[in-house]
């Protein structure tokens, strides 16, 4: 009797001692967990019955551009800030050309003997003319053998030759000192196009690649921008040319800012922009719509802000 007693107790203590584990972990986690509540800030409101969602990207009008060198070299001289507004054509930097400087050094001297050579060239050629001239002028024909005419015209024939060789070789030498020049400025690195400098990731002493993890600089048009929106493929089919747009920026959803419709890019890519968002899916392909926008005074809008992006689209 005593022996069932203790065994009843101790599967009884048992049962008790997990129901006590499992209220102890639903306490834990009611408090490690607050419970949910509004979010701290509001979704934005969607402008249109039916419509697409997209998340955006803000650009520089007619995309950003990403600079590049023609060739790996040192930074000699950064002549542009972040915020300066250039011209197509205005200076960014310098790369190092003091081996192509030392060429062209090289290439002026050459330049030298070879007009020496020409005025030799041309000397000796006045020279074996002048014999020739005396020898036709001769009247008898008893004075002047066949052989030493032969001789002196075939003199005359291989000076011009000599003297052609000369100036060609001079025109060679003086087209290699263009051709250096044209390198020599291919190093200076200039702006493609009218806009401001968004971005500078060179300094003076720096080593610029020409496939690097960032561009030297990014210069882009920033008194109008333009939005890149990625929407998921499995909303690609209700996008059409000409579709309004708005978009709001993230973390005040209360801006509301219209945009232009430009065009769609009609190739659809793996998704590369990310929010951040916990639900947010990472294997998805996308459609990217471009839409532009006049840039408010206020708020102020930045190059590579994300904002959700609304395009009012009829339902499949």
């Amino acid at each position: 009797m005593f022996s069932k007693l203790l065994r009843y107790g101790s599967i009884t203590a048992a049962l008790l001692g997990v129901v006590a584990i499992l209220l102890v972990v639903r306490i834990q986690a009611d408090r490690a967990m607050p419970p949910a509540g509004n979010p701290l800030i509001p979704p934005a409101p969607k402008p249109y019955a039916q419509s697409v969602s997209a998340t955006g990207i803000l650009e520089a009008l007619s995309e950003n551009v990403a600079i590049g060198v023609p060739q790996s070299g040192l930074v000699t001289d950064v002549k542009v800030k972040v915020n300066n507004t250039v011209k197509a054509g205005d200076v960014l930097f310098h790369l190092d050309d003091r081996d192509l400087r030392a060429q062209e050094i090289s290439t002026h001297a050459r330049i030298e003997v070879a007009q020496a050579k020409i005025a030799v060239a041309a000397a000796q050629l006045a020279k074996v003319e002048a014999q020739l001239g005396r020898l036709t002028a001769v009247t008898d024909p008893r004075a002047v053998s066949r052989d030493e005419l032969e001789n002196r015209k075939q003199d005359v024939a291989v000076a011009q030759a000599q003297h052609a060789a000369a100036r060609a070789d001079l025109a060679a030498t003086e087209g290699e000192l263009k051709s250096l020049a044209l390198l020599i400025d291919r190093l200076t690195i200039r702006s493609p196009r009218d806009g401001t400098v968004i971005q500078v990731n060179i300094r003076v002493g720096e080593y610029a690649a020409t496939a690097p993890r960032n561009p030297a600089m990014i210069v882009g048009e920033t008194a109008r921008l333009q939005v890149r929106a990625d929407v998921d493929e499995q909303n690609a089919t209700r996008i059409r040319p000409g579709q309004k747009g708005h978009a709001s920026l993230k973390g005040d959803p209360s801006v509301s800012l219209p945009l232009e419709f430009v065009r769609v890019e009609p190739f659809v890519i793996p998704k590369v922009s990310l929010t951040g968002a916990g639900t947010e899916r990472v294997d998805t392909r996308v459609l990217q719509v471009i839409f532009c926008l006049n840039r408010p005074e206020n708020p102020p809008l930045y190059v590579g802000q994300q904002v959700d992006v609304f395009i009012e689209a009829p339902e499949r």
